[in-house]
């Protein structure tokens, strides 16, 4: 039976049921009359969602709801986050946002510019008590937010971390974690370090050792590192939180080490940091190889013009978009739809790859505010 003699077969046992179908069992809002016309004068041709619709059933949602779903209070997500200010985090936030505009939710940006602990916890028990629907935290340390992560989830709010999370066995109960797997990337970048350089000195440049969104990526550089059986000696470096502060260190550490081999990173700002002082003393000439994380514009702009080799892209706006989607989804299927761990991925961007992030400015990576359909080549 050829597909159309098909859809008339089962229109016409369609039509019969709906033709002896009692009057009180008829769905509110469907034209029995109408329907039957219109299947009698070729309805084959339509599909049966098609028809329903034509006829006014198929189910109706709330004028004020979002697309198909029912209209919902207008719930609000708190972020706590680390590094408040930190440039790494503006296309999170975006994502936060255009998430919003899409289920009419709201949200807060609130935690610590200085990955202090006790401001994040601070900021997390006052969002409990303020009745948040929803907290995304990130879970720099492996402890310190056991006790609110619990408090919250006792109150019936939903706990999910983003861009860092615990170590397993910590106790934390979060629901999921959505971000990088950070040792893994780190370890992914230790194998390149190991591909760049045979042997001698190498710094690696991190922003607040033991946070646990970065030293996690350090650490799985040094055991790459290791296991690759290289002399390489690699020798880790704080810098501090503050993007100034973090280029003066790496300058001055530099000036100190004029014969190490590389130069590499673990953060945003200290990245920004290396790419600068590769490009200052012009080091690519003399044999130095750096790299790092994320999608400042300073980075982007020196792995296109030859001073730093890569940076790994974890793409910061779905860190934000994901939970904010996950929230929604957990709230209005009353805790059915569970947040689950997600993976936002890397991808290390050379000087090969890297013209679509400078020519291409967008929400997604941060480098414009606008919205907009970016059509791809």
């Amino acid at each position: 039976m050829d597909r159309k003699k098909y859809l008339e077969s089962q229109l016409d046992e369609f039509a019969s049921l709906v033709e002896d179908l009692p009057e009180s069992e008829v769905p509110a809002g469907m034209d029995r009359k109408r329907l039957l016309t219109i299947i009698g004068a070729g309805g084959a041709a339509l599909s049966l969602p098609a028809l329903l619709a034509a006829c006014g059933g198929g189910g109706s949602s709330s004028s004020s709801g979002v697309g198909k779903f029912p209209e919902t209070p207008k719930w609000k997500w708190v972020f706590v986050n680390h590094v408040t200010t930190n440039p790494f985090f503006v296309p999170t936030q975006y994502g936060i946002e255009d998430m919003n505009a899409i289920f009419n939710t709201t949200h807060q940006w609130t935690g610590s510019e200085t990955s202090d602990v006790g401001q994040m916890v601070s900021a997390m028990n006052s969002a409990i008590s303020a009745g948040a629907d929803g907290i995304c935290v990130c879970l720099i340390d492996a402890k310190a937010f056991n006790e609110p992560t619990k408090k919250a989830l006792d109150a019936g709010i939903p706990v999910i971390a983003y861009n860092a999370d615990v170590p397993p066995g910590s106790g934390n109960e979060r629901l999921a974690y959505i971000g990088q797997d950070l040792f893994v990337s780190g370890q992914k970048m230790g194998e390149k370090i190991v591909e760049l350089i045979p042997s001698g000195d190498v710094a690696g440049f991190i922003a607040t050792p033991g946070s646990l969104n970065i030293q996690p990526r350090i650490d799985g550089a040094k055991q790459a590192i290791k296991d690759s059986g290289k002399p390489i000696n690699f020798t880790q470096i704080a810098t501090g939180a503050d993007t100034a502060g973090e280029l003066a260190k790496i300058d001055a550490y530099y000036q100190g080490h004029k014969d190490l081999k590389g130069m590499f990173a673990v953060d945003a700002g200290s990245t920004q940091g290396v790419a600068q002082v590769m490009q200052k003393y012009n080091l690519p000439a003399k044999g130095i190889h750096g790299g790092g994380y994320d999608l400042l514009p300073t980075t982007l702009n020196l792995i296109d013009k030859g001073f730093l080799d890569f940076t790994i892209d974890q793409q910061p706006y779905l860190q934000g978009a994901y939970p904010a989607v996950q929230l929604f989804l957990y709230k209005i299927s009353g805790g059915l739809m569970a947040p689950s761990d997600t993976n936002t991925g890397l991808l290390f961007v050379t000087k090969d790859n890297v013209k679509p992030y400078l020519t291409t400015k967008t929400r997604y990576e941060g480098s414009s505010s606008s919205q907009q359909y970016v059509k791809s080549t």
